[in-house]
């Protein structure tokens, strides 16, 4: 073979080669572009009317914009492009350059005033960070705010700029915590002081002779030989017996004497009661902010209602502490909240009597009123001082009035009272905290045994910051190979299923352990 040949045949497997190596990739070519697709990496907003510059890292050579209507791209050079928003809506652009290769890719979002609504927002509300956002012909606000009244505020404002045509969605989120706790303290003390002064005479004659007197209270003053006692005024005396009667009150003084040949009984009755009542309530309540909680600690008493035709219906009318209040969280934690709280008692004053029941009254604090304050921080919504005196004087008609002796036909009640009473509202932001952290008035009580009961009197037992009775774990089991559910068991004789059979149920149900 000459040399000529041999260089023919080399040209030939190389030139063979080469063409088997760009068939190859000419076949393979369509699924790498499959397998290189790439979705747009960058992202642009722009408002109707408005366009950007846009600078590519290398020279383009083909350009595609999915909806002209949407955005249009104009080419200034093979490294520069204008994109301008047309109409609110979304579309693509990419730029490839001579290879193919992706050199800008881009989702184009048009809006209406997207550029002057962040201005806005950050104008208004420059402690805010919000996002406006367009999307397929509406809106949507991201970002984070300082209250729950920042979100109607941000997304009214930009739903006013934007126009009705345009949904504005609001995806903003609270800063500070929405769960706010009210403790309120609710302090009365009450004292009275009440004093009488009561004088009563009456003749007596031993010998059922003519008698007269001037007597006014309850009580009744009993002269015998053995002395003087006291006892309720319409008792009868025994025989032997003389009724001085006298002021119902804690302490009488009774004398029997003659003056000018007729025995008279006197009676001196003097009372003085005093009274002093406290009451301390503090209920405590949380709820989220804009929304109404309420809180009973009481009772409910009936009413009977007449219906006519003898028929009697009842209602029932609660009593006792209760509160009811709606928070609203405000800008830099602050809280403004709608407050009511109310304590009342059962009370025989002022009762009344319907068809043979007794109806009883209220005694009721309660104040309602709207305040502003920080979390933690104490406000004074109500407070009552109240110092009444009263006086009633009874008499005898013409004798009363007679200078000295007319003490003798007189009888005064004087009665004084003094009241006292503050209401005092404390906020608290709060967040939730996990079970194991809350102490409950009820950790480490325990029952007392039979023999504790009955030998020591115990009524209760147990160690004071003790754990409660929590869940525990069951024991372990083991599970037989081939008794799992679903599987396929073999048959067994009898006496050999008794003998496997699995531990029962109970063994391996979880429970609670309570301690006797």
């Amino acid at each position: 073979m000459t040399t000529k040949t041999k260089t023919r045949r080399l040209f030939a497997a190389l030139a063979a080669g080469a063409l088997a190596v760009s068939l190859g990739a000419g076949m393979a070519a369509p699924a790498q572009a499959q397998l290189t697709a790439q979705a747009p990496r960058d992202t642009l907003t722009l408002s109707v009317g408005r366009g950007e510059l846009v600078n590519l890292p290398r020279p383009m050579t083909d350009l595609f914009v999915a909806q002209s209507e949407i955005a249009d791209v104009q080419v200034r050079s093979a490294t520069a492009l204008y994109v301008f928003g047309k109409a609110a809506g979304q579309t693509t652009v990419y730029a490839t350059d001579r290879a193919g290769n992706v050199v800008y890719s881009a989702n184009v979002r048009v809006g209406n005033n997207l550029d002057s609504v962040s201005s806005m927002l950050d104008l208004a509300m420059p402690e805010a960070s919000i996002a406006a956002t367009p999307m397929n012909g509406m809106i949507l606000l991201t970002g984070t705010v300082a209250s729950p009244s920042d979100v109607e505020e941000a997304q009214a404002l930009v739903q006013a700029f934007v126009g009705e045509e345009t949904q504005v969605i609001s995806r903003l989120r609270t800063a500070t915590p929405l769960q706010v706790n009210l403790q309120v303290r609710i302090a009365e003390v009450s004292r009275s002081l009440v004093r009488d002064i009561g004088v009563n005479l009456q003749t007596f004659d031993g010998t059922s002779g003519f008698q007269f007197g001037v007597t006014r209270g309850r009580a009744a003053t009993q002269y015998a030989p053995g002395g003087l006692g006291t006892f309720a005024g319409g008792t009868s005396a025994s025989e032997g017996t003389t009724l001085i009667p006298g002021v119902g009150g804690a302490t009488t003084l009774a004398a029997l004497g003659s003056l000018f040949g007729v025995d008279i009984a006197g009676a001196l009755d003097l009372a003085e009661r005093e009274g002093l009542v406290t009451m301390l309530a503090e209920p405590n309540l949380t709820a989220l902010s804009g929304e109404t909680a309420s809180f009973l600690a009481g009772g409910e008493f009936p009413i009977p209602l007449s219906q006519g035709l003898g028929a009697v219906s009842v209602e029932y009318k609660q009593y006792g502490v209760s509160l009811a209040f709606t928070p609203v969280v405000l800008n830099n934690g602050r809280i403004s909240m709608r407050v009511r709280p109310e304590v009342s008692e059962l009370t025989d004053q002022g009762s009344v009597q319907i068809n043979g029941f007794t109806v009883p009254a209220l005694t009721t604090r309660r104040a309602e009123t709207t305040v502003e304050l920080g979390s933690g921080q104490s406000f004074m919504i109500a407070g009552l001082l109240r110092n009444s005196h009263n006086t009633t004087v009874d008499s005898t008609p013409g004798l009363g009035n007679v200078p000295v002796l007319g003490a003798l036909f007189r009888s005064n009640r004087w009665r004084r009272e003094e009241t006292e009473l503050v209401i005092i509202v404390t906020p608290y932001l709060v967040q939730p905290v996990s079970a194991d952290q809350i102490v409950l008035p009820t950790d480490g009580y325990r029952s007392p045994h039979d023999l504790e009961r009955v030998f020591l009197g115990s009524t209760f037992d147990g160690e004071t910051g003790a754990s409660r009775p929590g869940p525990t774990m069951a024991p372990p089991t083991t599970v037989q190979p081939g008794l799992e559910t679903g599987a396929a068991q073999p048959q067994q004789a009898p006496a050999q299923q008794n003998a496997q059979a699995p531990a029962p149920a109970s063994n391996a149900a979880p429970g609670f352990s309570f301690n006797e």
